[in-house]
């Protein structure tokens, strides 16, 4: 599962995080969580400090989780994880197949 939250600020984010168990209290990763992307503040108007209220973070977990209001869906998302559609969320089965170029 992929989800996109928003939260009022960064603590509201990591105690909702902790009580939903994404983290655990030393904040290393619980239960099925894979990773968890805090973005931080998301621009809203190109060129000028003008944002999004509060701050946004991504979570791949292999749990479902009732986040409830913090669960957002954005049209053109700013972070996707590898491998996976740039608007992914919900239940993702399968990343698409992403072809690595080889170092030279």
């Amino acid at each position: 599962m992929i989800y996109k939250l928003n939260y009022l600020d960064k603590e509201t984010a990591i105690a909702d995080l902790i009580a939903k168990g994404v983290y655990n209290e030393e904040l290393a990763y619980a239960n099925g969580t894979q990773a968890v992307v805090d973005i931080g503040q998301i621009v809203k108007v190109p060129g000028e400090p003008i944002y999004y209220d509060g701050v946004f973070y991504d979570v791949m977990t292999t749990d479902v989780i009732d986040f409830g209001a913090n669960e957002v869906f954005p049209v053109d998302c700013v972070h996707s994880f590898m491998g996976y559609a740039q608007n992914a969320d919900g239940p993702v089965d399968e990343p698409l197949q992403v072809i690595m170029p080889k170092n030279k």
